[in-house]
């Protein structure tokens, strides 16, 4: 019997503003409670991580605000859009998280959805502390700067 060939799927859906307004403390890569219509949206790119964010319920891990579009051909079977989900990581891991979250300042904020080798749908998640507005404006000087750079090499 051959082999059923996997065709490589390059989802990477990334929350570009988490960047700008947090600074990353700690990353963990974290697996996805999903429903069938959802992974199957994912796998279209029809997902978005705009205001999303992570928290604890119970000992558990929660992603909230996550917007993963309807399937199509879903019928009555399909999803809620902007359900909460819940996030799988080890008890080590959530343990430190949860101590480390609960100090002021600090939040848990989803960094990038992607699709790993396996096929199974992850959610890259930063422990991360928010920038002040000085911090905000350096981040804008520097990426300015880089594309100054950029624009002088290729001429």
């Amino acid at each position: 019997m051959a082999k059923k060939e996997i065709k490589q799927q390059h989802i990477n859906i990334k929350n570009k503003r988490a960047s700008f307004d947090y600074a990353f403390i700690d990353t963990f890569t974290a697996g996805i409670v999903l429903t069938g219509t959802e992974i199957k949206s994912i796998r279209q790119g029809k997902a978005s991580l705009v205001d999303t964010y992570c928290y604890f319920s119970n000992g558990e891990l929660w992603v909230k605000n996550m917007n993963i579009s309807l399937y199509l051909q879903g019928s009555y079977n399909n999803h809620t859009e902007r359900r909460e989900r819940k996030l799988l990581l080890n008890k080590r891991e959530l343990r430190s998280l949860e101590a480390d979250s609960k100090t002021p300042g600090y939040t848990i904020v989803p960094i990038r959805l992607f699709i790993n080798e396996k096929g199974l749908a992850k959610l890259d998640i930063a422990l991360a502390k928010g920038k002040k507005e000085f911090d905000k404006r350096q981040t804008l000087k520097e990426k300015e700067d880089r594309r100054e750079m950029d624009r002088a090499l290729k001429h």
